[in-house]
This record gives C-alpha cells, structure tokens and sequence, in this order.
C-alpha cells in the first residue's frame, strides 16, 4: 500500500489488553464515544489491519501508553516489548511511539534510549494529565533533551481531558499556551500537541504558527466536528502543520478518513495532511 495515509496516534485495543487493563477507558466513555459495541471487548490486529486497509491507512504509529506512576493506583502501561513485538510482526504497517513516565528518572531515559535504538520505536508519546505534570514542568525536561538527542518528535495530549475512567477523574493540566516556553527552551525538538487542543484550539494554532518546531495532529475528534478555525488553518497557511490521526480506538479509521474526504480540502493540503507531513516529520520512519 505504498502512498497511503498514516495514522500518527492509534492505541492497543485488542481482546488481551482491554482484558489486561492497559486501555485505560470504561465502558461509560465507550457509549459516550459512541464506540460500535461489536468492538468494545476489543478487536485482534488482524482485524484492525483490515480496517487500516479498508480506510486506506498504509501505516499507523502504535503507542507503548505510560499513564501515570506505577505506584500510584489504577496507572497503567502497555509494555515497550508487546508494541516492539507487533511492530517486528508487521513492520510495513505499524511503528511504535515511546510512552513517557518521567518518574523514572535515568531508568526511564534509558528506556526511552533502548526503545529507539533497539526496537525501531519512531518518537515518544506523553500523557500530562495522567502525571498531573503541565509540559513545561522541569521534571520533564531530560526527556525533551533525550528526544533532542535521538532526533525524535515528541507528542503529548493537550486541551481538556476528559473523563476515561470514573474511578480516576483526572484534571487539564495541558493548554496548548504552555508549549511556548517548552519551543523556545528546545528549538531543536518537534514538539506534537495531539487532539486538536479542545478547547483551547486557537492556542494550538497560534503555537504553531509561532514556533517552527510545534505541530498539531487531528486526532481523538471526529474530523467533521474539528473547529472550523481549525479546519481552515490545515487547508490553508498551516497545512504543514498538521498530521492525520485518530486515536483508535476513540475514532475508526475509516470513520476518520471518509469524514477528512468530505471537508474538502484542497489536494495539496489533503496530501500533507494524511501522508507528508508525517513522512517529513518523524524521520525514521520506514521509506
């Protein structure tokens, strides 16, 4: 499927990790997401990687989550060795992203290290909110400088976050504003504010088109709910600014792609948006 889109933001969600506890969501976000109850149980990769083909998604960059310190209750992971695993199974489909958990101090960086050096894995993924730690927070600053060093993007939630799980409500520590001082102290990092930065979305453009080194990333909305600021700075003066995703399993691929299709926008835009951008942007990614 050489040419097809990428997906820059797609969580485990098959039947052993929703059993094992590593999706982090209740069944009331599901139906509040409106997720398919055929699904809710969760789904094989098998089966996943028929929907990437039926969205035409050639490759999606699955997370190894890091939500919360392990010593802190009802925090969870999925392990850098089951993402490097399917990663290994299907390396023209799939790539990982290093989940963050800046508690671990030095065991964490060389984690981090190990995750990309020996596994293959294309950037790193943080969660703010699961840490109660805001991003330009100094306990996450060696992780930036680590990412500078592998030559890697990072990419955390910002915006509101909602409520996953009743039983560990968690608060917005993330507007998109606090990327600022983050973009100036490492103007050699690629820094990703994913899910559109609702509802602080016109800080999220505007620390884009101030920082070279900022992106965004549609993810975790469906596309024809997107702001429509945000829709026209994509289409127009930030379409290299903004990558394609959909945080399966909160948006179905082919739901995210279809809803892309019909906001019309223009080739050029529609082109960076699903593919280049992310191809330009994490740089080891397989060509």
């Amino acid at each position: 499927m050489s040419g097809g889109y990428i997906d820059i933001v797609c969580n485990i969600f098959t039947p052993e990790a929703v059993v094992g506890g590593m999706t982090g969501i209740d069944d009331a976000f599901k139906a509040k997401v409106r997720m398919d109850p055929a699904m809710r149980d969760g789904i094989t990769i098998e089966d996943y990687l028929r929907r990437m083909d039926a969205a035409g998604i050639e490759r999606s960059l699955l997370i190894a989550v890091r939500a919360g310190d392990l010593n802190v209750r009802l925090s969870w992971e999925v392990p850098y060795e089951m993402i490097a695993e399917i990663c290994q199974r299907y390396p023209d489909r799939f790539s990982g992203l290093a989940g963050i958990d800046q508690t671990r101090g030095m065991k964490g960086l060389r984690e981090l290290e190990q995750a990309v050096n020996d596994y293959g894995f294309v950037g790193a993924h943080w969660y703010p909110h699961w840490f109660g730690c805001p991003p330009d927070a100094p306990q996450i600053y060696p992780y930036y400088a680590k990412c500078c060093e592998l030559d890697i993007p990072i990419m955390m939630q910002v915006g509101q976050n909602l409520v996953y799980s009743s039983e560990r409500r968690l608060p917005s520590v993330a507007r998109p504003i606090l990327l600022d001082q983050v973009a100036i102290d490492f103007p050699e990092l690629v820094l990703i504010g994913i899910h559109v930065g609702v509802p602080w979305t016109e800080e999220m453009i505007s620390m884009c088109w101030k920082h070279d080194n900022v992106y965004t990333a549609g993810d975790a909305y469906a596309p024809k709910h997107w702001p429509q600021s945000y829709v026209h700075y994509a289409n127009t003066y930030g379409r290299e600014k903004v990558l394609f995703g959909t945080d399966f399993p909160v948006i179905d691929p082919i739901r995210g792609v279809q809803e892309v299709d019909a906001l019309g926008f223009r080739p050029e835009s529609h082109r960076l948006l699903m593919r280049e951008n992310a191809l330009r942007i994490f740089k080891k990614i397989p060509r």
